[in-house]
């Protein structure tokens, strides 16, 4: 079983309102093999909302804030908490997630200045899955 970031599986839950569809993705749910999760959205966030970056501190603290400056980084943790939950449950073996975002990036996110620059790290979720070994 997978987790699969909800905006791959063709659910418009981006900031945007829109998807990344990824044809692959979607037959994996189509198939009962993935259950689409979307950690913003879990956290309480609307869609559309305000695009968010994560900004790390030089003591390495994540903070995740929208580009008008407001902090969210309460919401995009407990959508990384429930996240987790769910593939707990699910024994989820892997994710698949949307890469460069401030939730699920895993590698490369950007670097919090809202300029399209990336930067070496991991989203909240796709960090705190890695963290715990369940994914």
């Amino acid at each position: 079983m997978y987790i699969v970031s909800s905006c791959l599986a063709g659910i418009n839950c981006r900031y945007d309102g829109k998807n990344n569809l990824n044809n692959k993705v979607a037959e994996l749910v189509k198939a009962g093999k993935a259950i689409p999760v979307c950690p913003e959205v879990l956290g309480g966030l609307d869609t559309p909302r305000d695009p968010s970056e994560i900004i790390v501190d030089q003591q390495g603290h994540k903070r995740v804030v929208t580009e008008s400056g407001k902090g969210v980084t309460a919401e995009f943790q407990l959508g990384a908490e429930k996240t987790l939950k769910i593939a707990r449950i699910l024994e989820a073996e892997k994710a698949i997630l949307q890469q460069r975002s401030p939730s699920c990036g895993c590698g490369k996110i950007y670097d919090g200045t809202f300029s399209g620059n990336l930067i070496k790290g991991n989203g909240l979720t796709a960090e705190l899955l890695i963290e715990n070994g369940d994914v």
